[in-house]
């Protein structure tokens, strides 16, 4: 599958080691841009698949970016970039709209495997990793944010979203719940579609959001 790239990151370096990696991997650098502002303006005008963004950049950090883009209309799917793996920015980017992150440091083969994945709607972030990077900065339910916004869900549904939130893969809800992976996948898109939002992730950011799952819970 060959994904259209924009990579946004301060470091000429890094871009430049980004487009060999992912250039060698099969698909294809669009643009790169050196900071928030850049990037909101190359996304317009190349249309990426997918953008690599740096959270912590001059003039405009990822984070504004990414809400930019997202805010935008552009179907674009926006993947943070980070040094840290427990990073507040991070979690930020993710509210922002982002469809996940990455750490600077992957492999170069798991950088084209993941760029591949998050153009197809996967879930980018290992569910384990999505879980406890929610938990360390959901501490409540936000104001405003109410368990009445999954009204629009069967109680099916529901349970499949309490699973997938709290750190289950599609494999893992399929043998709780008696269903084949290919149903499980069936009800993630229908809850997409019903609520509104993107992808895997901000389906999880939406459950912790609602009080649908707390924090620490092991279900």
């Amino acid at each position: 599958m060959t994904v259209r790239v924009l990579v946004v990151d301060d470091q000429e370096l890094v871009r430049a080691g980004f487009r060999m990696i992912l250039e060698r991997g099969g698909h294809v650098v669009v643009g790169e841009a050196c900071d928030g502002v850049e990037a909101v303006a190359f996304a317009a005008e190349v249309e990426p698949d997918v953008v690599l963004m740096d959270v912590r950049m001059p003039r405009m950090d990822g984070i504004e970016a990414t809400r930019r883009i997202v805010a935008s209309g552009s179907t674009a799917r926006v993947v943070a970039l980070t040094t840290f793996d427990v990073d507040e920015y991070v979690y930020e980017a993710v509210r922002a709209g982002a469809s996940g992150f990455l750490l600077k440091d992957i492999s170069p083969t798991d950088l084209v495997h993941a760029v591949s994945a998050v153009a197809r709607g996967d879930a980018l972030l290992a569910p384990a990793l999505t879980k406890r990077l929610l938990e360390r900065f959901v501490t409540m339910p936000l104001p405003g944010a109410h368990g009445d916004a999954l009204a629009v869900l069967t109680e099916r549904e529901r349970e499949v979203l309490r699973l997938l939130a709290g750190g289950r893969s599609n494999a893992e809800v399929a043998s709780s719940l008696f269903l084949s992976e290919a149903t499980v996948k069936t009800y993630v898109s229908h809850m997409l579609t019903k609520l509104g939002v993107r992808d895997r992730v901000q389906l999880t950011v939406l459950a912790y959001e609602t009080g649908l799952v707390a924090p620490g819970n092991r279900t």
